[in-house]
């Protein structure tokens, strides 16, 4: 794993901007810088409110084979296809999750937090042990963020929720996760953390995150059945291709780390 810290450390010395990542590889010691400092959000909060979407599906609170209509209303604009395709088009709760997770669809993603209310679903954020995770506005709410209200969280509190989705939690026993996990394999973003890895070998499960000056990924690396957990939230970027390109040689080192170990 000091291989890897170094490795790591490599790409950080020329880079510009804040960052903090987790990276937590089973039976190793685990590499966190600055991960429990605060940044925004940007859709990593997708992830969250699609396990606050499971648990009040397990409790019983909502059906996820629920219809509902998609109106000219309650589009919205940015990352997503809802916005582009015809009003009065019908979609399950469980259609408008795969929507969040593979294409980050805003238009789903505030129907989901409308579904189940937002004071609800930061109730579920605490009871899964999240402490700085918090959703305070909608998708492309440009208003609330000019009045200082912005969703947030940290690299730290993204791997727990990862771990929430790959495995079940003996307290949560969150119904569904294989749902949540088939959602992130099927990402369509793969720009960033798998972008290097040869996903013949390992299984690469994400969710991306991007605002101005603001690159994001998390993802859940499955080599032969080991498996680990990588956060990276980069902010006050000046130049933004550079941190992705950062973000892809994280990934590439993770998965390098994978391979040598196993040959050892």
């Amino acid at each position: 794993m000091e291989i890897l810290k170094e490795k790591i450390q490599e790409e950080l010395n020329c880079f510009q901007g804040r960052i903090g990542l987790a990276i937590e590889i089973e039976d190793t010691k685990p590499i966190h810088l600055n991960s429990q400092d605060v940044f925004q959000s940007a859709s990593l909060i997708k992830i969250p409110i699609l396990l606050s979407v499971l648990l009040a599906y397990h409790k019983g609170d909502i059906d996820i084979q629920q219809q509902i209509m998609i109106s000219h209303e309650n589009k919205v604009g940015g990352s997503g296809v809802l916005q582009a395709l015809s009003n009065g088009l019908t979609l399950s709760v469980k259609d408008l999750m795969t929507l969040m997770i593979i294409v980050s669809d805003n238009t789903a993603t505030n129907i989901l937090i409308d579904l189940l209310g937002m004071e609800a679903i930061n109730a579920t954020f605490k009871g899964m042990g999240l402490e700085q995770t918090k959703l305070n506005r909608k998708m492309m709410d440009f208003a609330a963020i000019k009045q200082g209200k912005d969703n947030q969280t940290n690299p730290e509190e993204m791997i727990h929720c990862l771990k929430l989705v790959n495995q079940f939690n003996e307290h949560f026993k969150i119904n569904g996760l294989n749902i949540a996990k088939d959602m992130l394999k099927h990402q369509q973003y793969r720009e960033k953390l798998p972008a290097l890895v040869d996903e013949d070998k390992i299984i690469v499960f994400n969710k991306t995150g991007e605002l101005s000056n603001v690159e994001h990924d998390c993802a859940i690396f499955d080599y032969q059945g080991r498996i680990g957990y990588g956060a990276v939230l980069m902010d006050r970027l000046n130049d933004q291709e550079p941190a992705k390109q950062t973000i892809r040689n994280i990934g590439k080192h993770i998965s390098d780390y994978f391979v040598r170990t196993e040959r050892n």
